[in-house]
């Protein structure tokens, strides 16, 4: 019988920041969750320029994403170049929510690893859909 396959978690902008940055209003929720995940967790380049830009507005060290990476909390397991006919299709698909460039990451990255869940703190990825319909199994503050 065959393992099954790993389960992995795609991290959204919203939980980096809520997690290192104790005045966020998710803090609490994002310390707990991470706290229970196994690293690396998975993201995309544009998740870490948005973490950076809004830990710099807000309170919280922007480089303390860079040093996840370092450490191999965070992966950066996705190359956008070879994307960008299906990131195209993705955000047409979802124009008007609107969905911007890193959603559009994330999204896919859900798409080429089957078994993988988004940690968000973003309503619009219960709108988003995978493959065309498939819901996207997330993991969110509660009443998200």
């Amino acid at each position: 019988m065959p393992a099954a396959a790993a389960q992995r978690t795609v991290v959204d902008t919203g939980p980096l920041v809520a997690v290192l940055n104790v005045n966020d209003a998710h803090h609490t929720w994002a310390r707990e969750v991470f706290g229970k995940l196994s690293p690396p967790v998975f993201t995309c380049e544009a998740v870490l320029s948005e973490a950076q830009f809004l830990l710099q507005e807000r309170g919280g060290d922007p480089l303390a994403v860079l040093v996840w990476v370092q450490q191999g909390v965070i992966s950066l397991a996705f190359d956008a170049a070879n994307e960008i006919e299906r990131l195209l299709a993705l955000q047409r698909s979802y124009r008007n929510l609107p969905m911007d460039f890193a959603d559009a990451c994330l999204v896919r990255m859900t798409e080429i690893h089957e078994h993988s869940s988004v940690l968000t703190t973003d309503s619009h990825f219960r709108i988003y859909r995978r493959n065309g319909r498939q819901i996207i199994p997330l993991r969110a503050p509660p009443g998200l």
